[in-house]
């Protein structure tokens, strides 16, 4: 049985898994509007898994006798700069995921609930493999810079690296 400052805490992350996926639906619609389709097609598929990380914390919570709650969002941003802006967003969206998540753990410590802290194991491994992809393409979209033709290949890039992740 969970801890009521856990089923708390954990109700918070599972907003923010909520709010992810949501602005990474935002980031893939501005994407698909302004001719990155493989971009799109990539973050349709993030915004997709961080769903699924929520469904993760939710089952969790209630298998534990808690109860997982849903609260009111804000609006995500729906303009961006630049593919760069997108991406740069995104990786400053998942440290501060990382951040949370390295929280929530701490808090599964101080209560000694270390069956929680067990099952977010997943979500802090999980969190290195999204801050390093973030990363590697970050660093390919600045190797670019405005290269038209640079920019391409790269939106091919990640339409393929959805094609070649694993399913959901």
């Amino acid at each position: 049985m969970l801890n009521k400052r856990i089923e708390t805490a954990i109700n918070e992350q599972i907003k923010k898994e909520e709010f992810s996926s949501r602005l990474y639906l935002s980031m893939a619609i501005w994407c698909e509007v302004n001719g990155f389709p493989g971009a799109a097609t990539f973050l349709y598929r993030q915004s997709d898994e961080e769903r699924m990380h929520q469904l993760k914390l939710v089952h969790y919570v209630n298998d534990r006798s808690g109860q997982a709650a849903l609260m009111a969002l804000e609006q995500p941003q729906a303009e961006y700069k630049s593919l760069q802006d997108v991406f740069k967003q995104v990786m400053d969206h998942e440290q501060y995921i990382t951040a949370s998540i390295n929280e929530l753990y701490g808090i599964t410590l101080e209560e000694k609930d270390y069956t929680t802290g067990n099952f977010l194991q997943w979500y802090i491994n999980e969190q290195i493999e999204e801050e390093s992809t973030m990363s590697t393409i970050l660093d390919k979209i600045s190797l670019v810079g405005a290269d038209k033709a640079g920019m391409f290949h790269i939106d091919k890039e990640l339409e393929t690296m959805t094609a070649n992740a694993p399913a959901l």
